[in-house]
């Protein structure tokens, strides 16, 4: 067996077997392929595409190819939830008490941004004192005593992926479905839960714009996860407007805390108790109706709130510091004219939040943790010119003019209200794959 007849074999459009994969991961991970062959073998696949099978078979040799965490030995039911990414979500900064305060468990490895807006272990660090580098003792100790803990990815981690996907990035071959599937559902199998569900966005703020894109990896991703015999689910989610009020790290921590107090009942909050409801649903065999009762009485009871405190406190942060994080420059955007708003382009605003510091270029970029946006108004809105739509927050004044040029491409006003955006385009589930 060697890598030429694996490249041939995949450029004609065959299959290749489960012992040509091993083959195939072990290669990249000891060098004995070169980067060149990896590169040119992963073309073959972005080209001629891969059966479920494949790809099922590619993500388990991915996520043996480092440490493999065994939480479900210690917790029997403990929950992950992975999101494909998008402007303004800060969901599992909510999700994770929520589920705590159900008496589910989440251990939950998030990573940072690179690109529009910090990743989830970003917006926590915008929180004085948080670790999130725990050892697994802590971790596992957090865990089990608050119910949630979030840290960061271990290096070793399906190392396999990070390989794989720093050629993928620089050959063209990121826009694969299946080697999308794969790098997502490799972390999360080494990663040892239980149940897993999938936030697959879709829309103009989305990796993948349109929603039959998003379902087709949505399957994918469901396929993997029964082919390895984990209960996974994914639902489609709308990414075209921003998810809440906030984007920006301390911002979006600062709004999840507004939601868990019961102080915000919109798009975000709807999702949140979404993704709950699913979960719940999943882990504790209960129907979704009265999944979604139990999220919302969490809420309600204030018990969610001591949750996110408890999980806080529980990994070094001090709650009370958030009050404190302001950004020193500010600058508030009017409506040009009266009208209501009917389109806030999701991208535009992750390019805005970057300009002004909220994300990273490079790897090693340094994240401004006040900066962001914060919108007074938002999708649907009625505006009276001169009122103010949203607040730049950045600590460099150079940055605002460009931000500002892209923020005001991102607004539309139009005269009549817009037609309401859906929040959920569908869900997959090993079932409905089964009843296709």
């Amino acid at each position: 067996m060697n890598i030429i007849e694996l490249i041939d074999k995949k450029k004609e459009g065959f299959s290749l077997s489960d012992e040509e994969w091993k083959f195939f991961v072990n290669g990249v991970m000891d060098e004995s392929i070169a980067d060149y062959q990896v590169s040119a073998f992963l073309m073959a696949v972005c080209l001629r595409g891969m059966t479920f099978s494949e790809t099922a078979t590619l993500t388990k040799y991915m996520a043996l190819s480092g440490d493999v965490l065994n939480l479900a030995d210690t917790f029997p039911t403990c929950v992950d939830k992975h999101s494909t990414g998008g402007i303004g979500d800060k969901t599992t900064l909510i999700i994770a008490p929520i589920l705590a305060a159900c008496g589910v468990k989440m251990a939950k490895m998030s990573g940072r941004g690179l690109g529009f807006t910090g990743g989830t272990i970003d917006k926590l660090e915008s929180i004085d004192g948080f670790s999130v580098n725990l050892s697994e003792e802590k971790f596992m100790d957090t865990v089990a005593h608050v119910g949630a803990a979030i840290v960061s990815q271990t290096k070793n981690l399906a190392p396999a992926d990070k390989k794989l996907y720093a050629l993928r990035d620089v050959t063209g071959t990121v826009n694969s479905i299946p080697l999308i599937a794969s790098s997502i559902m490799s972390k999360k199998l080494a990663a040892g839960t239980s149940h897993i569900l999938l936030d697959v966005k879709t829309g103009s703020g989305a990796f993948m714009k349109e929603t039959e894109t998003a379902l087709e990896l949505a399957k994918t991703m469901v396929a993997i996860g029964a082919q390895n015999h984990k209960n996974v689910a994914a639902i489609i989610t709308d990414m075209n407007v921003p998810l809440g009020f906030a984007v920006g790290n301390a911002l979006e921590v600062k709004e999840a805390e507004t939601i868990l107090l019961g102080n915000q009942k919109d798009r975000l909050y709807l999702l949140c108790i979404e993704l709950c409801t699913h979960l719940l649903h999943m882990s504790k065999n209960i129907t979704l109706v009265d999944a979604r009762k139990m999220a919302e009485l969490t809420i309600d009871s204030g018990k969610a709130y001591e949750k996110f405190c408890d999980m806080i406190s529980a990994q070094g942060g001090n709650i009370t510091s958030l009050s404190k994080k302001e950004a020193p420059i500010k600058k508030e955007i009017t409506a040009s004219r009266d009208g209501y708003i009917t389109k806030i382009d999701s991208a535009q605003i992750g390019l805005c939040s970057l300009t002004l510091g909220a994300g990273r270029h490079k790897k090693e970029d340094n994240i401004d943790y006040t900066a962001g946006i914060y919108f007074s108004k938002t999708y649907g809105d009625e505006v009276k010119k001169g009122d103010v739509v949203a607040t730049l927050h950045t600590s460099s004044l150079s940055v605002l003019p460009e931000a500002e040029t892209i923020f005001e491409k991102a607004i539309e006003i139009g005269n009549t209200p817009p037609k309401p955006l859906p929040l959920i385009y569908g869900c997959v589930t090993k079932e409905s794959l089964e009843n296709e």
